[in-house]
């Protein structure tokens, strides 16, 4: 099996994509997540009218949690092709999603 570091996805569906991949560099400031595998969602609204009506989801900042009782929650790993659903509102800019069929399964 290949190592974590090589594995990344890329998932296209009609409005919405699905990325992960680990993280191999963090601007100055940014979060801690160099080395680990998180996952980033969108959901294309459409054309952007003023205010964007897409959302984006990410599996960091405490939305990838398991509970732990009395103690604090552990963060959960994230597999490849995983992400939580969109769901925060992208409040400026946007996202385009081009989605792709996937081609037929090969006849045997």
């Amino acid at each position: 099996m290949a190592g974590a570091e090589e594995e990344a996805c890329a998932v296209t569906g009609p409005r919405t994509a699905t990325l992960t991949a680990v993280v191999t560099k963090v601007s100055p400031g940014g979060p801690d997540e160099l080395g680990k595998q998180v996952g980033f969602s969108v959901y294309d609204g459409g054309k952007d009218r003023g205010r964007s009506d897409d959302r984006v989801g990410f599996s960091w900042n405490g939305v990838n949690l398991l509970p732990g009782g009395d103690t604090e929650p552990a963060e959960a790993p994230v597999g490849t092709c995983m992400a939580p659903a969109p769901y925060a509102p992208v409040t400026k800019g946007g996202y385009t999603v081009r989605h792709a069929e996937l081609p037929p399964m090969p006849k045997r």
